[in-house]
């Protein structure tokens, strides 16, 4: 990981160490790449969400990517996921996103998309990272040679629409959903597009003022749309992230459908019409022990790589597989899209719930979720104690006995963050109290360890 970009591009509080200036320096970055790989003036689609530090980022990256000769088409407030489908309809070199997802919203990030929809390449990411944090001034251009922003550019964000609501053949007639687009960038796109079809669908958490997004809605804080769809008879809830690339569900009884569960019930209907490549899900390992047993008892193979999106995505295209996610709620459809799209994973769970005839929770039921005990150890910043720790051989031999005497009933996984100076102890069990027990055993063993 560079010292800029983490696992999901560049990420900071506005103001502090995220700042109109670096944003700048970013675009420039990035325009002086783009021109050195293609040789001729590059084009970079710009998205953003709500937050109120992303007008401010978008008018410093455009201005930087200007100024070395890049054209930029800002289309305005529009999901992440959209940013990198409309850097491939445009044929253009790059797409830029200004969001940081279901953080709060003094946090913001940067992150870009190649001109085929993917995250960047280690090396090419190294690379504009090398000259952000370089002193050398990269070469401005003047005259006709300074790039130019295009206007006109809503049609864009109706095409990405039209896109998303092409990708089921149901029209949902029947369906009652109630979507919390988590004062984020679906606000702009999710009330067009579940328009289109003939579901009665109403929304919460639409009015953006800059500062709520996120704010106690949306996929990371699912309370008010779980009383609200039972309150209301709904048979459904959807629940994106502030940039829309996640989603989450609630069923009838107010019950969450996380990651794993949709992957389930769209995996099954996958492999019923024979689109299930590899006839394989991706997941990672913080998938739940259920979805392990839902994929032995239906005949289907599960390869789990490390946490990440990036990790699912690779492990996918690299075998053809069409369907892979977290748990959180970020779902790939390689047959579909390039990146995780909440609007449009959304459509492939209601497509399935229209056409089985089924309730949501019934549906759902195929995937048992075990309970799950997660507990972060703080360990020192310095001295390398995170790594000490994990290569340690005690706790391979305490996880390892804690393992034999779940028996196969429970799960045991130990990681370091990737991002913060914490060890994750994570445990599934039969019971929440087994779980409980078997964590806080292994958390006082870390505590315990002589490093």
């Amino acid at each position: 990981m560079g010292k800029l970009f983490g696992t999901d591009g560049i990420r900071g509080v506005v103001g502090e160490n995220l700042t109109a200036d670096m944003a700048f320096r970013v675009g420039q970055a990035v325009g002086t790449v783009l021109m050195e790989e293609k040789g001729s003036r590059p084009t970079v689609v710009i998205g953003k969400d709500t937050r109120i530090s992303s007008d401010m980022l978008e008018s410093a990256l455009m201005a930087g990517l200007c100024s070395v000769g890049t054209d930029v088409k800002p289309v305005g407030t529009i999901p992440t996921p959209a940013v990198a489908f409309l850097a491939r309809q445009e044929q253009a070199d790059a797409g830029i996103v200004i969001s940081a997802s279901h953080n709060p919203y003094e946090h913001n990030g940067i992150k870009v998309f190649s001109g085929q929809g993917y995250k960047l390449s280690d090396d090419v990411e190294a690379r504009i990272e090398e000259k952000i944090l370089s002193d050398a001034p990269m070469k401005l251009h003047s005259r006709g040679e300074i790039g130019i922003r295009h206007h006109g550019m809503r049609q864009l964000k109706r095409d990405y629409i039209d896109f998303v609501a092409s990708t089921i053949e149901s029209d949902l007639a029947g369906l009652h959903i109630l979507v919390d687009c988590a004062n984020g960038a679906a606000s702009a796109t999710a009330p067009e597009l579940f328009g289109r079809f003939k579901a009665h669908t109403d929304f919460i958490h639409r009015d953006p003022d800059g500062v709520n997004i996120n704010n106690r809605c949306g996929s990371t804080h699912l309370e008010d749309l779980s009383v609200s769809v039972v309150r209301g008879g709904y048979d459904i809830g959807v629940a994106f992230d502030g940039d829309a690339d996640r989603c989450l569900l609630v069923d009838e009884q107010g019950n969450t459908i996380d990651g794993d569960k949709v992957m389930a019930v769209c995996a099954m209907e996958m492999k019923r019409r024979g689109t299930l490549n590899g006839n394989t899900i991706v997941a990672t390992v913080m998938s739940n022990l259920g979805l392990h047993e839902f994929c032995r008892n239906h005949g289907i193979d599960l390869v789990c790589t490390a946490v990440g999106d990036r990790n699912v995505l690779e492990e996918m295209l690299r075998h053809d597989f069409r369907i892979g996610g977290e748990q959180s709620g970020h779902t790939i459809f390689t047959s579909l899209e390039t990146t995780g799209d909440g609007e449009v994973t959304a459509l492939q769970f209601l497509q399935v719930l229209a056409q089985s005839g089924k309730k949501a929770s019934e549906l759902a039921s195929v995937c048992a979720a075990y309970p799950q005990v997660l507990i972060n150890v703080e360990v020192p910043h310095s001295g390398g104690v995170k790594e000490k720790i994990m290569t340690s051989s005690e706790l391979a031999d305490a996880v390892k006995r804690e393992e034999d005497a779940l028996a196969g009933a429970g799960r045991v996984l130990v990681r370091a963050s990737g991002t913060e100076a914490l060890i994750r102890v994570m445990v599934e069990a039969k019971t929440t109290e087994i779980a409980s027990d078997v964590a806080n055993r292994l958390v006082d063993f870390i505590k315990s360890l002589k490093i």
